[in-house]
């Protein structure tokens, strides 16, 4: 059967040990706005993009240099019916040598074409990961979401952080 997650592949130059470092570091690619620790296996953080999107991920595997796997623990989105569409999805990154070059792959299991907002997701997804976490690797600067600087509800992060 064909696998229908959302995947996305590249490849660099760097080396496995730079990549690895350049994916766990979410706040580089992916957004300034990201409170908790992206790196400590067992450890939760939280991500929001205004009150469009608020997400709880854990990082329950990490093998050095070839793979992570972050668990989304809660979400919600403000623009499909089902707002927890992402909930028990997994961020996956693997890490291979492919020849003289290191390749990326990064699946978004439980994102399938079948959900809500796969075609928004999608988009998404591709830019942070095919252009944004691709700079970083390459250049040392990703293009991640800026840190907000007003007009956020405060209080939704804060209870989303105790929960």
């Amino acid at each position: 059967m064909e696998n229908k997650n959302y995947t996305a592949s590249f490849l660099v130059d760097q080396d496995a040990k730079t990549t690895f470092n350049a994916i766990k570091n979410f706040r580089a690619w992916w957004s300034e706005d990201i409170e908790g620790n992206t790196d400590q296996l067992n450890e939760t953080f939280f991500y929001h993009y205004k009150d469009v999107h608020l997400c709880k991920l854990k990082l329950i595997e990490m093998i050095p240099d070839q793979k992570l796997v972050y668990l989304v623990l809660d979400n919600q989105f403000n623009f499909i019916d089902d707002k927890t569409e992402w909930v028990n999805t997994k961020l996956i990154f693997e890490i291979d040598k492919e020849g003289e070059q290191t390749k990326v792959v990064f699946t978004h299991e439980g994102l399938t074409p079948a959900e809500a907002c796969y075609e928004i997701c999608n988009e998404a997804w591709s830019n942070y990961i095919n252009n944004s976490l691709f700079k970083l690797i390459t250049t040392g600067k990703g293009l991640p979401n800026p840190k907000e600087k007003e007009g956020f509800n405060a209080e939704i992060v804060k209870k989303w952080q105790l929960e």
